[in-house]
């Protein structure tokens, strides 16, 4: 293998590291197989590729770097000290690569793969327990990365990549998501049990205008919600206090703070009442989004296809 010059520009110490990635990574594996048999017919009977290909990606790769990596002896080589220097991190890059590839390969397998899914604080006690149980009597070994937040830091975790699909309301309406209905949730008026309006079983909501609410923070879908509920029925809530989860408002509402506009607890907390609210029509629309245009691996299709399954029937009674 002669040692001929380049006549590729040698990368400066200054070049991007783009560049450099661009340069370097596609003959980190012929480098590689060069190293270990110190022989490039050989190496290149092994990587399926002409020896002259071989050679010139060796002296190309020398040149761009500027620094001789092997010494020659016709066919055999063998390493510089610069050489055995660059072949240590280059087997460590090939093994990132390789093993960054049976990852990707095992979390997109349809019987053991992996569905990042996304959903609601409140849909983490049951809903989301029986939708886990439902799917996996078919699918045993799919593996879950479960992320629970509100709505909107879902929907940036969706955009970003982090989450396959989620479970959220109100269901966006955004260019760049599909979205599903999947059920509704009526929301109920949570009074204290002492509370004047205790000994009621309906109210609407308009009667409620002069209490204190506490609701969670704003940007949750809940919370919109509630305030516009609140305007449809002719008033702003007065807030005494903005919280992050739906039973620890419960509980603050059995404390006396206030009323709250909530979906149907797990299990029935004492020291509340709740009521069914008849006017306006309180409900929140749950439903599941993904990015429009991002293809399925098979357990993330799988999961998918089981959750529009459940239409109608995403709710516990």
């Amino acid at each position: 293998m002669a040692h001929q010059r380049s006549s590729q520009p040698r990368l400066s110490p200054s070049s991007y590291e783009e560049d450099i990635r661009a340069v370097l990574a596609p003959r980190l594996a012929y480098f590689e197989a060069v190293a270990r048999h110190e022989h490039v017919t050989r190496a290149a009977h092994e990587l399926g590729v002409p020896q002259s290909t071989l050679s010139r990606a060796m002296v190309r790769l020398e040149a761009d770097l500027g620094v001789a990596l092997f010494a020659r002896k016709g066919r055999t080589v063998s390493l510089t000290p610069a050489g055995r220097t660059f072949l240590g991190s280059a087997e460590r890059a090939l093994a990132e690569v390789e093993k960054a590839a049976d990852a990707v390969r095992a979390d997109a397998d349809l019987t053991t793969g992996r569905v990042s899914f996304g959903f609601l604080h409140t849909m983490g006690s049951e809903t989301v327990p029986a939708l886990i149980r439902g799917f996996r009597a078919d699918h045993p070994k799919v593996r879950f990365q479960l992320v629970q937040n509100y709505g909107e830091a879902m929907i940036e975790r969706l955009r970003a990549g982090g989450l396959d699909l989620c479970l959220t309301s109100p269901v966006p309406d955004a260019p760049d998501l599909v979205t599903r209905r999947l059920d509704e949730q009526r929301l109920r008026l949570v009074v204290p049990d002492d509370h004047r309006l205790a000994s009621r079983r309906r109210i609407r909501l308009a009667e409620a205008a002069d209490e204190t609410f506490v609701t969670l923070e704003p940007g949750y879908g809940l919370r919109r919600i509630t305030d516009d509920l609140c305007a449809e029925a002719g008033f702003t809530p007065r807030v005494a206090f903005e919280g992050e989860e739906a039973e620890t408002l419960r509980g603050l509402v059995a404390a006396g703070l206030g009323v709250a506009l909530l979906p149907p607890p797990a299990v029935a907390r004492p020291g509340v009442v709740e009521l069914t609210v008849t006017a306006p029509r309180a409900v929140r629309e749950i439903g599941v989004a993904w990015l429009d245009g991002h293809p399925d691996t098979p357990p993330v299709a799988a999961f998918k296809r089981f959750l529009l399954s459940r239409r109608g029937n995403l709710l516990p009674d």
